[in-house]
Order: C-alpha cells, then structure tokens, then sequence
C-alpha cells in the first residue's frame, strides 16, 4: 500500500524557517513529479511547489516564489519544502503528492494520484 508521509511541521514565528519532509514507502519516488500543496482553515487546498521525476524541472507557487525550495533525495526517497521567511498567511496544513507518470510536472492537484495526511505548519507569534 502506497502511503507518503509529511513531517517537520509546527509552531514558528514569523520570520522563521521550516523544512517539510515527505516520505514513501511502496512508491519510487524518483519515478514520480512530487507537488506540495496547503490549506488553510476555510480556504481551498493550493498548489506551493512541485519537481518533476527527473529532477530538472521545478514550479513554485507566486506566493511563496523567493522563500521557498523543493529538492528530492532519490536515495532516502524523500522530497523536501524548505520554507524561509514565514508569514501568519503560511499557516496551513501541507500535503505532498506524487504523480507517477512521469509527465510534465502540474500545479493541478487532480494530476496527483497519491496524497499524504498533511502536517500542520502554524505561524505566529
């Protein structure tokens, strides 16, 4: 069973830096584009970054463009958001999702097949 797992979320002022981490098991991510995506209490889930499979291609949401960085380690099979310069507006759940079609990355979230649960990223002081 394909499960993607989130982690490094929490409390933070603003002005601090996080780094979110996905993490799978039964799936190659070196195979997949990996997205995040948040949502925010009573708003719609939003695209914030995605790489594609091969590593070469990367997308970022305007809101975040300049504060924050997706990377992938192929080995340890695991994608990574680090996100610098953190604003009350970030405060969000955020989700990994992987495409394993080896297609153009999207910032759509109906490209994504598999999902993670989420992890809680609250910014205040």
């Amino acid at each position: 069973q394909v499960q993607l797992v989130e982690s490094g979320g929490g409390l933070v002022q603003p002005g601090d830096s996080l780094r979110l981490s996905c993490a799978a098991s039964a799936l190659t991510l070196s195979n997949c584009a990996m997205g995040w995506f948040r949502q925010a209490p009573g708003k719609e889930r939003e695209f914030v970054a995605a790489i594609s499979w091969s590593g070469d291609v990367i997308r970022v949401g305007e809101f975040v463009k300049g504060r924050c960085t997706i990377s992938r380690d192929n080995a340890k099979n695991t994608v990574y958001l680090q996100m610098n310069r953190l604003k009350a507006e970030d405060t969000a759940v955020y989700y990994c999702a992987a495409d394993n079609r080896k297609s153009t990355i999207s910032t759509r979230m109906e490209a994504y097949g598999y999902w993670g649960q989420g992890t809680q990223v609250t910014v205040s002081s």
